[in-house]
């Protein structure tokens, strides 16, 4: 087997666990406490982010909260700001039940302009601060707010929107009746909204996803105390967008577990990452998606090594790179974790098992699938089969009282991600679209989303493990990989659209040897193509629907290279009809 696949189908043994076990002691109470409340929490539990958040800040008033660039608030500083603001929100119609849109970047006023929503019960609409135009308009229809606090920065974005009770974030504060806590927050049901998540997907328009008080708490519990356990002398560094769960819940939910500070970053950025973490004192912090990559490709620097980072949680941390990222930035532990805006449950690294998503103690099943249609598969009995450990396949997650699905704000998004009586009548189940690998005891890694997989020669390509192959050739700074149409084949060729570092020049029979030794002979793209740059999205998700509409088209104007005789070679205009004649194997 060679090395990728080798690090991406790593098992779980039950040495692993034995291994984990001494480390573990003095943490042991903290996680005993996470899985009780993991377990015992219900939609009806009078129990909600504000009150939480203000039961700190009475307890711990001059401990520090947040930490923004050469500003640091105190949990009772900022809990008598959030009530500032509750009041004035109130007097604008703000109710439970109610939405506020929050449209503002990283700073401590959106995170307390959000705070001071769920105080009152309503929701927060956290909308992605790079929608313009009709996107933006749609976002903002989604969400039907009573108000919509905008940040100075993003006001020239509502032009053309059609809005009604524009607040200024920066001046909310004016006009305040009261520092108080507001009267209702200890009433709030753990199952009313919390936030709306716009979903950040490369195409069409975006979802409001909802999340509850519960679904945050059972992340505080679960994620933060089981799986990132802060104590409240640590610092947390999130530089991810206050709009996306990663900032808002995981690292929101990880620090206020603890009480323990949050140090909220403007935007990321790798040159100036590690200073960062540094100047705010952070001893842990929050990646997501190819920021490790990113890191990783920085030249070596001093202020890498002298941090006090011990833990770090995050998602799409790549199997490649896991050891390497862990041993160049004398990384401790890493609290991977697996789960998406929408889905009822998540996975968390607790034990510091390496290349693995973690564990889930709520039901989940990994099932067949159908790759044509990209659903679960129905088998002759018109059920659904759970894949064998060590295989991949589609994940979906039981929708119970205990982990109920909150849906979108569209009621037929949400059935349409529902999978019934798939095991038996009545069951319910959430179909996450993404393909895991059964690593055994309970433990799961992400393999790829089903959309992106594409299936050549008969076998399943994941493409996140092709990117983590070319990715690991030492002249690229970054890869797409996608399916493409050949006609006169079945299923999709591979292909990659490429960034070299600067200066490197393409060598087509090094690249073709490079990935030959890391990955099946099915898996090895048959085009690649040269760019500029990788669009992405303000989560790091690569833009990848164009690049796969265009395809290898004449009319495509990168360098673009095929795979021929053992090689890549510049790419001419028969060579798909060499590959589907049988004239050219690959």
């Amino acid at each position: 087997m060679a090395a990728t696949e080798q690090q991406a189908a790593r098992r779980v043994s039950f040495t692993d666990f034995l291994r984990a076990l001494p480390p573990m002691a003095f943490d042991a109470p903290k996680m005993a406490a996470g899985a009780v409340g993991l377990l015992t929490m219900r939609p009806v539990t009078r129990e909600s982010i504000g009150h939480i958040f203000q039961r700190i800040a009475g307890k711990h008033p001059n401990r520090p909260f947040l930490r923004f660039e050469d500003t640091e608030i105190s949990y009772g500083e900022a809990n008598k700001i959030v009530n500032r603001y509750a009041s004035v929100l109130e007097a604008n119609g703000v109710h439970p039940g109610r939405t506020v849109g929050i449209l503002a970047g990283n700073k401590p006023e959106t995170l307390l302009a959000a705070l001071a929503a769920v105080k009152l019960g309503a929701a927060a609409g956290m909308i992605n601060t790079n929608q313009r135009g009709d996107v933006l308009d749609h976002s903002v229809r989604l969400l039907d707010s009573a108000v919509l606090v905008v940040g100075e920065e993003h006001k020239h974005a509502l032009e053309g929107v059609e809005t009604r009770n524009v607040l200024e974030l920066e001046s909310l504060a004016e006009g305040a009746s009261t520092d108080r806590n507001p009267r209702g927050t200890e009433r709030i049901m753990a199952g009313s909204t919390a936030f709306y998540i716009f979903t950040s997907g490369t195409t069409g328009l975006p979802k409001a996803s909802a999340m509850s008080h519960f679904r945050w708490l059972k992340s505080m519990t679960g994620i933060g105390a089981m799986g990132v356990r802060l104590s409240s002398d640590d610092t947390l560094y999130c530089c991810l967008p206050l709009y996306h769960n990663n900032a808002l819940t995981v690292s929101l939910s990880s620090v206020l577990s603890a009480g323990a500070t949050l140090a909220l970053g403007k935007s990321f950025s790798a040159s100036r990452f590690w200073d960062d973490v540094i100047r705010t004192r952070s001893t842990a912090f929050c990646y997501i998606g190819e920021l490790c990559r990113y890191l990783l490709n920085q030249p070596v620097r001093e202020a890498e090594r002298q941090h006090k980072v011990r833990v770090v949680v995050g998602n799409g941390l790549r199997p490649e790179i896991w050891d390497e990222f862990q041993e160049r930035f004398g990384i401790r532990r890493i609290a991977e974790f697996y789960g998406a805006s929408e889905c009822n449950l998540a996975f968390i690294n607790a034990l510091n098992i390496d290349r693995t998503a973690g564990m889930c103690p709520l039901p989940y099943a990994v099932v067949d699938y159908d790759s044509d249609t990209g659903k679960a598969k129905r088998h002759d009995d018109g059920r659904l089969r759970k894949v064998k450990s060590g295989e991949v396949g589609l994940l979906i997650t039981k929708v119970t009282s205990r982990a109920p699905f909150d849906g979108y704000t569209d009621a037929d998004a949400t059935e349409r991600k529902l999978v019934r009586d798939g095991f038996k009548d009545g069951d319910c189940w959430f179909d996450t679209g993404d393909l895991v690998r059964n690593q055994g005891f309970k433990h799961v890694a992400f393999v790829d989303r089903l959309g992106d997989t594409f299936r050549w020669k008969g076998e399943n390509v994941a493409t996140t493990e092709v990117e983590g192959a070319i990715g690991e050739h030492e002249g690229v700074e970054q890869a797409v990989v996608y399916g493409v149409e050949v006609p006169g084949t079945d299923g999709k060729a591979g292909m990659a659209a490429i960034k070299l570092h600067q200066g490197v020049h393409f060598d087509g029979a090094a690249m073709a040897t490079h990935l030959g030794k890391r990955l099946p002979g099915y898996a090895v793209p048959l085009f690649i193509r040269v760019i500029n740059e990788v669009e992405q999205t303000s989560t790091f998700k690569s833009r990848k629907v164009d690049l796969r509409k265009e395809g290898y088209s004449d009319e495509v104007s990168d360098p673009m290279y095929v795979l021929r005789d053992g090689k890549y070679v510049y790419a001419y205009s028969g060579y798909a009809d060499d590959v589907a004649s049988g004239k050219i194997k690959v």
